[in-house]
């Protein structure tokens, strides 16, 4: 049995999704997709600069992931650029919504996807440290939101009002 791919964080998604050659005289164009998180190592990579380690780090998964994901990337672009192919920009498996949360009984805080986070919210997640199931969103407490991409999607607390 294959282990679940993990989710991969991006900070970026584009606004334009589709990319054509301006020559389109061909008949029958052909097409590659390019998933999210490939796009973001592009821009991690080659349009920020920085090592593969950082890259990886940003996205939170291992290095020989982050490489690979790369290089099926570059080909891709690198397809579309030499075949005279379109690029269209969609799916994957990636969050952008990591939240820091913290354990009740044990005080343990960590950096969680919002898709784990639907599943504390229905109580079927466990703290990794102690099992407990009373999880809240560390930010809570200092009664501010996360960072911009927070499961709570920027409205307004209550007390805030």
């Amino acid at each position: 049995m294959a282990r679940p791919t993990k989710w991969r964080r991006v900070e970026f998604v584009p606004s334009i999704q589709y990319f054509t050659p301006s020559d389109t005289s061909c008949a029958k164009l052909g097409e590659n997709v390019l998933r999210i998180e490939e796009l973001e190592a592009i821009r991690l990579k080659d349009l920020e600069g920085l090592e593969q380690i950082e890259c990886a780090e940003r996205m939170e998964i291992s290095r020989q992931t982050f490489q690979r994901i790369l290089g099926i990337a570059r080909q891709k672009i690198a397809d579309s650029l030499i075949g005279g192919k379109a690029i269209k920009i969609e799916g994957g498996t990636y969050t952008r919504n990591i939240c820091s949360v913290k354990c009740l009984d044990c005080k343990k805080q960590w950096n969680e996807s919002y898709e784990n986070f639907k599943k504390i919210l229905n109580g079927q997640f466990n703290c990794p440290q102690c099992g407990s199931q009373k999880i809240t969103c560390f930010r809570d407490e200092e009664k501010r939101f996360c960072r911009r991409n927070c499961w709570r999607g920027g409205r307004k607390q209550e007390s805030d009002s």
